[in-house]
C-alpha cells in the first residue's frame, strides 16, 4: 500500500496539445463486450487526434473503496493520476441485475480522491458512456445509471449514450467491430468527446 499522493494541478502534462481520452471499463473476463466497446471507441479517438489510455479490468481491480482509510494500492493511484490529467473519459459497463457492475463502480469511487483538486472529480470533462449487457433492457438501465454517476462526478455526459445488445454480434472473433451501426456510433461518442475536449482548451478552462 502506498500512501494517496498530494492532490494539486495538473500541470505539466498538458504540455502535448493531443487531448488525453482515458477509457475505464470492461469485466474480469477478458476481451468482454464492454471492454471491447472502450477500445473500439479510443481507437476513433486517436483518429481524432487524442492520446489515450486504457484501464480494463486487469488494472481496476481495487479494494473496496474507503475514503476513510489514508492509503492507497499503486494501481490505485495510478488510475487516480490518469483520471487527473484527462480532458475526457470513456466509461463502459457490463448490465448486472441492472445497473453497474460492482468492479466498474468501485473504479468511479476512487475518483472521490479529486475531491480538492483544481479540478475537481470530472469537472470540465466529456465522458461518453457505454453500456453492454444481454438484452435492451439491462442495456439501458445501466446507460441511465452510469450517466447519473458521471453527473454526481461533476462530468459532462456526451448527448450520444451507447446501448450494446450483447445478444447481438457486435465484434468479430478477433474483438473487430462487426456492426455498422456500433462503428457509426463508436465514431461519433469519440468525436463528442474529443470536440468538447478542444473547446475546453481553447476557452481556457484547462490549466
Amino acid at each position: 500500500m502506498i500512501a494517496a499522493s498530494p492532490v494539486g494541478a495538473v500541470g505539466s502534462a498538458r504540455a502535448d496539445a493531443r487531448p488525453l481520452v482515458v477509457g475505464i471499463g470492461g469485466t474480469t473476463r477478458a476481451d468482454s463486450s464492454s471492454e471491447r466497446a472502450v477500445r473500439a471507441v479510443l481507437r476513433e479517438a486517436e483518429l481524432a487526434g487524442a492520446r489515450t489510455e486504457m484501464f480494463a479490468a486487469e488494472r481496476i481491480e481495487f479494494p473496496m473503496y474507503a475514503p476513510e482509510r489514508g492509503e492507497r494500492p499503486a494501481a490505485a493511484l495510478e488510475f487516480v493520476e490518469a483520471v487527473r490529467r484527462a480532458d475526457g473519459l470513456v466509461i463502459a459497463s457490463p448490465g448486472y441485475h441492472g445497473g453497474l457492475s460492482g468492479l466498474v463502480k468501485n473504479a468511479l469511487d476512487y475518483i472521490e480522491d479529486l475531491r480538492e483538486d483544481e479540478r475537481p472529480y470530472l469537472h470540465g470533462r466529456a465522458v461518453g458512456c457505454v453500456a453492454c449487457a444481454y438484452g435492451w433492457q439491462a442495456t439501458t438501465t445501466t446507460l441511465v445509471a452510469l450517466r447519473s454517476v458521471v453527473h454526481a462526478l461533476r462530468g459532462w455526459p456526451t448527448p450520444l449514450g451507447v446501448a450494446l445488445n450483447s445478444t447481438a454480434r457486435v465484434f468479430d472473433e478477433q474483438g473487430a467491430i462487426a456492426d455498422a451501426g456500433f462503428a457509426t456510433q463508436a465514431r461519433l461518442l469519440a468525436g463528442q468527446v474529443v470536440d468538447f475536449a478542444h473547446v475546453q482548451r481553447a476557452a481556457g478552462r484547462v490549466a
